[in-house]
């Protein structure tokens, strides 16, 4: 590098202060650049950038040679390196060189980049790490099974290196049937292939077929004489596993029908395990029955205290079967148990499940001093949990009967703290980033800067983020401490008086609508979802469109982001949707998420459950997360509202279950 560019980059990591905004339009130009892979008009951004030593120069250093990296080499990334020493464009920069190394099969070089690698959240690069690092003479059979395992869909990293360990037999045959199975459970069919391709030639053909059509395999030759081939068996299980996905209740039937006398006992233990999945995802009341027949053969088959090797997610819904089954079925809490206490470690000690453990412990204790110690346990369980800022955490308190207790408020921090932390380049970048509305880059940046960050540096970061109105980092940061809880910080009360007032408008507790904003927008304005959902109230544009109309107010796309307007069509919204639901804020909020008809079929299928057992049993990852989220902070945000906090489980309310023939039909027209 010439002495004049170390010079530049000395100066422009030396000061983080921000420029005039001469260069900020130079800087938009290059990121459109990029999206249009304008190769000359980049070089020109970078010159330009780099000439004016705009503070984020760095990043259109960063977006040209990102731009030809197929065609660099690596003294081109040293000398990034050593321009942008420590900062987030470098490591981010070694992620996308270490992908194109590995693609080019660079083991050297990758081996060399590797442990520089700080942020290190890339499964496929560590895939590529672990084949040269095995090509170095290193054992890496566990971390490489564990990696294949973990791999989400087809990619050339972890493939290439399972080929080859496959190849070294590092990896054997059992591991690539269990991969093949986690590829058939998770709806994988690339990855499936992939697996069954280091099978053979057989067994690739035979996963070809019950990959393009389960029934006609299962009802064919292969299927019906099944013992008669080497891995028949195997390849039954997949069929069956795979036909479960779309119809639990018929390849039950066949398993029972016809096939259950050909596998194994610990093989067709696995088939009604994922059967009991299956059903459990789609709501059907024999779910739990499922999973207590895969249960019982395994027990028959196995020593006791042996445990499956089901994943995590299949024993979390047999969990979730159980807790859909009604009160008065005291089985209920023996399935919750097997299937939690047959989770690794770390996963049993997720709050969700300690709560529901505990719950059945408490369940099942005898009556009197007999059942005192299992009490005992249940409730000490449940106060390693109890906090007041989650829902696990709320329900674990009422359980044992803590009373709602807001956190201490830390020290004020001090003028040296708030300095410290508003001379770090990275935070003072990632804002600028926000401010010229290149927001991902922000975000990423001011992540990255956080990383390693006490209790008190996080609170100053997050107070400053708060002061610069970007409340998605002041909450997010202020997230991230461990003993020093600010409220303010964590809980905003961005809008008060005009959220307060658009919620007692519509009939609703102000508090819900600030738990509801906190979790779909952070109070971002103008935030704007993957699938177009915008505002504070992360409205859809149909959704706002209906709204409008039913309040007879004029109405234009391009009136969403207009925070007043969007408070008064979202909260009428929810409101519509809340009576619709009989005054069920756990529904209410589930389907401001994924839309009212989801949880109109998810409140059918059997029983009265409590709503705290519904909502975890929501068969959407991302609208159960948002169900407990909404409402656990519903119960703060009452409390900073100067309100005596209602507990968790008066806001979940009654029962849940099918609509009363009494009660008023469902609004179809809501959207």
């Amino acid at each position: 590098m010439s002495k004049g560019l170390l010079l530049l980059a000395a100066a422009l990591i030396a000061s983080p202060a921000l420029h005039a905004a001469s260069g900020d339009e130079t800087v938009l130009q290059a990121r459109d650049a990029l999206r249009k892979k304008d190769r000359n008009a980049l070089a020109d951004a970078r010159f330009a950038t780099a000439k004016q030593q705009h503070p984020l120069a760095m990043w259109v250093d960063y977006w040209e040679l990102g731009n030809r990296l197929a065609e660099a080499q690596q003294p081109d990334l040293d000398a990034f390196y050593a321009r942008w020493p420590g900062t987030y464009v470098e490591d981010r920069l070694r992620n996308d060189w270490l992908l194109e190394l590995g693609k080019r099969r660079d083991w050297v070089n990758l081996r060399a980049e590797f442990p520089r690698f700080r942020m290190n959240d890339d499964r496929e690069v560590t895939c590529y790490a672990l084949l040269a690092q095995h090509l170095n003479g290193q054992d890496v059979r566990q971390a490489a099974r564990a990696a294949w395992f973990d791999q989400r869909d087809l990619d050339d990293g972890c493939t290439f290196m399972a080929t080859a360990l496959f190849e070294a037999k590092v990896l054997n045959v059992e591991d690539a049937w269990h991969e093949l199975r986690l590829a058939i459970e998770n709806n994988r069919p690339r990855a499936a292939r992939a697996a069954a391709g280091l099978l053979g030639p057989a067994v690739d053909k035979a996963v070809a077929e019950l990959l393009d059509n389960t029934a006609r395999y299962l009802n064919g030759p292969s299927g019906r004489n099944s013992s008669a081939s080497n891995h028949g068996h195997e390849l039954l299980v997949l069929a069956l596993m795979r036909a479960a996905s779309s119809d639990p209740d018929s390849a039950a039937s066949a398993l029972q029908a016809a096939n259950a006398h050909r596998l194994q006992a610990t093989q067709e233990a696995t088939v009604w395990a994922h059967i009991a999945k299956q059903a459990a995802l789609k709501l059907q009341p024999g779910a739990a029955e499922y999973a207590r027949t895969a249960w019982r053969m395994w027990d028959r088959a196995q020593p006791p205290g042996t445990q499956p090797p089901w994943s995590d997610d299949l024993l979390a819904w047999h969990v979730r079967a159980a807790l859909r089954q009604p009160s008065a079925d005291a089985n209920r809490w023996v399935l919750m148990q097997r299937a939690i206490e047959a989770m690794p470690v770390a996963e049993q000690r997720q709050d969700s499940w300690v709560y529901w453990h505990a719950r059945a412990t408490l369940a099942r204790a005898p009556a009197g001093a007999e059942g005192d110690a299992a009490r005992s346990t249940a409730r000490n369980a449940l106060a390693g949990v109890a906090t007041p800022l989650s829902f696990y955490g709320q329900l674990a308190g009422e359980e044992i009967g803590q009373a709602w207790r807001m956190p201490a408020v830390p020290a004020t921090l001090s003028q040296a703290e708030r300095q410290a932390v508003r001379k770090q380049p990275g935070l003072v970048r990632a804002l600028q980033l926000i401010e010229l509305g290149l927001r991902s880059e922000g975000v990423r940046e001011w992540n990255f800067t956080l990383r390693g960050m006490g209790d008190r540096e996080l609170l100053a970061a997050a107070e400053w983020a708060c002061q610069r109105a970007v409340w998605d980092r002041c909450i997010n940061t202020s997230d991230r401490t461990r003993t020093e809880v600010d409220l303010a910080q964590r809980y905003p009360l961005v809008h008060r008086d005009l959220i307060t007032e658009r919620a007692r408008a519509a009939g609703l507790d102000p508090a819900v609508v600030f738990g509801l904003i906190r979790q779909e927008s952070r109070f971002v304005t103008d935030a704007r979802s993957g699938v177009g959902a915008s505002g504070l109230m992360q409205l859809m544009p149909a959704t706002a469109s209906w709204t409008a109309k039913k309040l007879g107010l004029p109405w234009h796309d391009g009136l969403i982001n207009d925070h007043g307007l969007n408070l008064k069509l979202g909260t009428a919204y929810l409101k519509r949707v809340l009576d619709d639901f009989g005054g069920s804020l756990a529904m209410a909020t589930a389907a401001y998420n994924a839309g009212p008809g989801r949880p109109r079929r998810w409140r059918e299928g059997g029983a009265d459950m409590e709503p705290a057992a519904w909502a975890e049993s929501i068969p959407f990852n991302e609208t159960r997360d948002y169900v407990k989220k909404v409402l656990a902070n519903s119960v703060t945000y009452s409390a900073l509202l100067g309100e005596a906090p209602t507990p968790l489980r008066a806001r979940l309310g009654a029962p849940i279950g099918p609509r009363a023939a009494l009660n008023p039909a469902p609004d179809r027209q809501l959207p």
